[in-house]
């Protein structure tokens, strides 16, 4: 990647773990995250990262969620945008989450890279917010894998630490895994690697060669980190999962004004916005008709 390569502007839509106490914005029907889907479009994101809630905002894992929010995304922004699926979480089976990939097939999914202690911090209050351990081991890794091989899904490998980079090195040699490949260097949760631009280009330097990369922040320092992807080449991730505010720290009345704000630091370094078929080109990733055939 370079420079002159457009960048990629995925919108992590939702999240799992964030309410409408917190942001108002926040969508749990399916109705508001196909409103939320033209938006996000409509500001020049081209790919939205999904997690399934429930019509009164709780998480989801069930079939008939994902696809009713897939159908809504789709029924706003058409083609003109790739869905994206998460299948990290704690206490769901594998098999559970291998299930609705089948279903719904789509274009690409998220898949973490390694193990951690996943936590949020306050330092008014001296103590941790949450606290716990993420288990992502190479079996659960390996079979996901095989089931996006089989299914015609792109995996994203969300790598939360340099380490997790270098997960995907054994994967290659055994051929379970196909470059090019689409990594997304995580950066901003306690338990993994600090959000500094310095670590940022650390983990790039591992990524394996000729794979598209991006960076996601979390909470604030997401800014800083989006400043410094677009300056090393890389593409961004934002949205109302990863962070609730805008630079001027007012907070987002809707994903697309978080987008609209990506788009604008995107032009200001002297890059431009992928298009919708540019990122599937650089993704490596077929038409929608060519994985849902799959």
């Amino acid at each position: 990647m370079s420079l002159e390569d457009p960048v990629v502007i995925t919108c992590s839509i939702s999240g799992a773990i964030a309410n409408r106490e917190q942001c108002p914005a926040i969508p749990y029907t399916p109705e508001e995250y196909g409103a939320e889907a033209r938006r996000i479009v409509d500001e020049g994101g081209v790919m939205i990262h999904i997690h399934a809630r429930k019509r009164d905002g709780t998480p989801s894992y069930e079939i008939e969620d994902f696809e009713a929010i897939t159908e809504a995304i789709r029924g706003e922004a058409g083609d003109e945008v790739i869905v994206n699926f998460s299948t990290g979480t704690i206490g769901v089976p594998v098999s559970k989450r291998i299930e609705y990939l089948r279903a719904c097939r789509p274009e690409v999914a998220a898949l973490n890279m390694g193990s951690m202690n996943y936590a949020k911090y306050s330092r008014a209050r001296k103590q941790f917010v949450f606290n716990m351990v993420f288990a992502n081991p190479f079996e659960e890794i390996i079979e996901l894998l095989e089931a996006m091989n089989e299914l015609g899904i792109k995996p994203e490998h969300e790598c939360f630490d340099v380490g997790h980079v270098g997960s995907l090195a054994p994967l290659l040699d055994m051929g379970v895994l196909h470059a090019p490949l689409h990594v997304d260097c995580v950066m901003g949760v306690v338990g993994g690697i600090p959000p500094t631009a310095r670590n940022l280009a650390a983990m790039v330097d591992n990524v394996p060669a000729d794979s598209h990369w991006g960076v996601i922040g979390i909470s604030r320092d997401q800014w800083m980190l989006v400043a410094a992807a677009l300056t090393l080449g890389g593409s961004i991730r934002v949205g109302l999962e990863d962070n609730l505010y805008l630079p001027s720290g007012e907070m987002a009345r809707s994903n697309g004004e978080l987008i609209a704000k990506a788009r604008e630091m995107t032009e200001e370094v002297g890059r431009r916005a992928a298009t919708v078929s540019e990122a599937r080109a650089m993704l490596a990733i077929g038409a929608r008709e060519q994985v849902a055939g799959a």
